[in-house]
């Protein structure tokens, strides 16, 4: 209830911020002429990144089969399409004029052009984000009906027990039903691992099919998807580590779960790393003076703050994740989960703003800074996130129980173990008067294994 309070007052300041600029325009943002893109953009591109480990962690790892995923992607999943929902509110607000926005869907030609301009990488953001958003929905709620059904089986009140019955679609976990559920499963996996490479794709080519210095770069799709993977994940932790400890699922979320989401946000910073690098020597080899220029002004320039402090959060404290004990410390690896997605902020903003500020014309450079309102809708949106993120955590499972009991290895003694990757893991023990056969255990339980 605390949190929740706390997430409460952050919407209320986005619903006010959000008032204040349809009420009184785009003015009440810190944007300038030079600066026509900032705090906006800059967001948006930093919640579409953090949506993109749900579906990697969904996806890609049941297509490869990696039984760690099934205690995490459940939170992930949910993750994804509540960061999503956030991103798109930045273009939405961007408009300046937003009830017009079903502009850029496909009309039929009474209402004028057919698009607004389908040669912008901006009309193919709604596309690849609108599909992103869908497949991601489906493939969490499937993932949720059979959980649905356990909790539908157990509930207590009338409420409860309409609504989950409602939701849960009549299952009733026949043969026929598990199967038809892994084929969707597998389906839905298949079409949304290549969602994971085209979204941050095409919102890297909002930059990279420009003319400004600084964008105009062919590197830009791998690198932001590398971003996009390394916030993902860094969020993801974020979010897992608290629910750990406040749901009190040490035993599902184990210490080897976190190790190897602390290697895969390491290889993926490595990966960023290296892409700074290379932009700075494209630009040297380029022999362009306005791109090396750029490159110059974002380390040495008025900016240089937010360089330093993308190059250190991103590049400098993820190399600590080499050492074990970091890697499997719970503390240090919350404050570095935190550290990592401020730094992709940073990075955000550090392509975004330099890259405009200082542009072909020295007469129209200008200096951003952001105002209350553009503050305001940027904590709002945490707000919205962690809201509805808690809302989710108290109605609905956090941990794919159905996935999860498909792991457990039962004893005879005491019940099922989980033996995913932990080998240390505790026992988890079930109610059963009886020794041998566990009365939970699954109808092919063989007490010879």
């Amino acid at each position: 209830m605390a949190a929740l309070s706390v997430a409460l007052f952050f919407l209320g300041i986005f619903l006010y911020s959000v008032y204040r600029t349809l009420w009184y325009g785009i003015g009440e943002w810190g944007l300038n002429k030079t600066v026509g893109w900032a705090w906006d953009i800059t967001n948006f591109v930093w919640w579409v990144g953090i949506g993109h480990a749900g579906t990697l962690i969904s996806a890609v790892l049941l297509l490869f089969r990696q039984k760690w995923r099934s205690s995490i992607n459940r939170a992930a999943e949910a993750m994804t399409i509540f960061a999503v929902i956030c991103a798109a509110m930045f273009p939405v607000l961007h408009m300046g004029r937003p009830w017009l926005a079903y502009w850029v869907f496909p009309l039929q030609n009474t209402f004028g052009s057919l698009w607004a301009n389908f040669n912008s990488p901006l009309l193919w953001d709604v596309f690849a984000i609108s599909t992103y958003f869908t497949v991601s929905l489906v493939f969490w709620y499937t993932g949720l009906v059979p959980d649905f059904a356990t909790i539908r089986d157990r509930a207590k009140g009338p409420i409860a027990k309409v609504a989950y019955s409602l939701l849960s679609m009549g299952w009733t976990g026949s043969a026929k039903h598990w199967s038809r559920y892994e084929t969707v499963s597998l389906i839905l996996a298949g079409v949304s691992t290549p969602l994971v490479l085209s979204v941050h794709t095409i919102v890297s080519m909002d930059f990279a099919t420009s003319v400004v210095p600084g964008w105009h770069t062919t590197i830009f799709p791998p690198y932001f998807v590398a971003g996009a993977i390394f916030s993902g994940f860094a969020m993801v932790l974020t979010l897992m580590l608290i629910t750990r400890v406040v749901f009190k699922l040490e035993d599902y979320i184990t210490i080897e779960h976190i190790a190897l989401m602390n290697k895969i946000m390491m290889i993926t910073g490595s990966i960023v790393g290296v892409a700074y690098i290379t932009e700075f020597f494209i630009a040297w080899y380029s022999q362009v003076e306005f791109e090396q220029y750029a490159f110059i002004n974002r380390a040495t320039g008025p900016y240089w703050w937010a360089y330093a402090s993308m190059m250190t959060c991103n590049v400098i404290t993820p190399q600590l994740v080499w050492i074990r004990k970091v890697r499997y410390s719970i503390p240090l690896t919350f404050i570095l989960s935190i550290i990592v997605n401020i730094g992709m902020w940073f990075e955000r903003f550090v392509i975004i703003v330099t890259s405009l500020h200082r542009d072909y014309l020295p007469s129209s450079w200008a200096m951003f800074s952001p105002t209350r309102i553009d503050i305001g809708i940027y904590v709002g949106t945490l707000g919205l996130f962690f809201t509805l993120f808690l809302l989710f955590a108290k109605f609905f499972p956090v941990i794919n129980m159905a996935e999860v009991k498909t792991i457990l290895k039962y004893t005879v003694d005491n019940g099922p173990t989980y033996t995913g990757v932990d080998p240390h893991a505790h026992a988890i023990h079930h109610e059963s008067t009886t020794h041998g056969v566990p009365a939970n255990a699954p109808v092919n339980y063989n007490k010879h294994d």
